[in-house]
């Protein structure tokens, strides 16, 4: 590993001088490529920088016995390089496999209820206070683009845009359906209850990444529903666009404006149009496989949320959280983290196969 890690040191010093040369400052396409490189291994150097420390403390341990006191000092310091090393060495392998090209990009998040009636309805307006709980924590923004109320309190279904760096790769991992077990407050005899909501992350796609024909749109207006005013009843501000050729409809009305709901409706088209390319792009390749974390089939039941044990449990992982409360409240980095250690593991073995092969 450090062989390859010491290789891509020298791609990111050399890229750095290239940045001085005034044939690439005239190329701008060039002068991209190099950036987004630059930025994919910037946090590389001071790790392995931090681990070629580390080692060195390994090796004075032995030069200094001659000297106790001297001695003593390197001990300690070569103890916390022991106790460092195994952490660096984890945080650089991530650097050995291709990035998601996405990973940065902003999300659309949709939620919606499943089986379960009621309580499902319940349990997706959690899981959609949830992500909008974490994406607070990581200071992203987010916009409703449309919701649809139950009738006893929860939700239909809910779509939210977040914005901000990293979005899609802390948030990729999550679209599944989701499955909780709980009594329900309307049970009277106490019977665990389970119910089910499903979630889609999908990245956010500009207008660079898929050209959409204004020809191919159908595009609606009419009132928006629920609270409001006397605006909802009387401005025909919601929107509703249709892409012919696939079929694909979204429909927002979350804004006073006509023209924003236009604009938040084609980001929400465009992305799902992006999305459903890129998986069956992805199948046709054979990355999407059965036992790939995040596999991208909404269909999969990929957690469940068990009120009365107090955990929950990630399916793909087979790994179990405590603390359910706390989950809900939107603190998933333990979760997602162990998410995204795993799929960069697979991504390693992967690789690693292709490269014996």
């Amino acid at each position: 590993m450090l062989e390859t890690i010491s290789s891509l040191i020298a791609e990111y010093v050399n890229l750095e001088k290239k940045l001085s040369d005034p044939a690439i400052s005239a190329n701008p396409a060039e002068l991209k490529r190099i950036g987004k490189r630059l930025s994919e291994l910037q946090d590389l150097p001071p790790l392995f920088k931090e681990h070629q420390q580390c080692r060195q403390a390994l090796k004075e341990l032995e030069s200094t016995k001659s000297d106790p006191e001297l001695h003593a000092l390197a001990m300690e310091e070569a103890a916390k390089a022991r106790e460092r090393i195994p952490v660096l060495e984890a945080e650089m392998k991530r650097f050995l496999v291709p990035p998601d090209p996405d990973d940065n990009r902003s999300v659309i998040l949709e939620v919606r209820a499943g089986t379960g009636g009621e309580e499902a309805a319940l349990f997706a307006a959690e899981l959609l206070r949830m992500y909008l709980k974490f994406a607070e924590q990581k200071r992203w923004k987010t916009a409703l683009v449309s919701s649809s109320a139950a009738d006893v309190g929860g939700i239909k279904e809910a779509i939210v845009k977040i914005t901000g760096k990293g979005v899609y790769g802390h948030l990729k991992f999550e679209s599944g359906v989701h499955r909780v077990q709980r009594v329900p407050k309307t049970e009277s005899k106490g019977r665990i209850h389970t119910s089910a909501a499903t979630v889609a992350i999908l990245p956010e796609a500009e207008e660079v990444d898929l050209q959409i024909r204004p020809e191919d749109l159908r595009i609606d207006t009419f009132r928006a529903g629920g609270a409001g005013g006397q605006h909802v009843n009387k401005t025909e501000s919601a929107v509703r666009i249709t892409h012919l050729p696939t079929g694909t409809a979204v429909a927002c009305q979350s804004e006073r404006s006509q023209g924003q709901n236009r604009i938040l409706a084609l980001s929400l088209l465009r992305s799902r149009i992006y999305s459903a390319e890129q998986e069956r792009l992805a199948k046709e390749r054979g990355d999407l496989r059965s036992g790939q974390i995040g596999s991208g089939d909404r269909s999969e039941k990929i957690r469940t949320y068990n009120f009365p044990q107090d955990r929950v449990s990630d399916h793909r992982i087979e790994q179990n959280f405590p603390n359910l409360p706390s989950i809900l409240e939107g603190h998933l980095d333990d979760l997602i983290e162990a998410l995204r250690a795993a799929d960069l593991e697979e991504r390693l073995e992967r690789a690693s196969g292709k490269k014996k092969r």
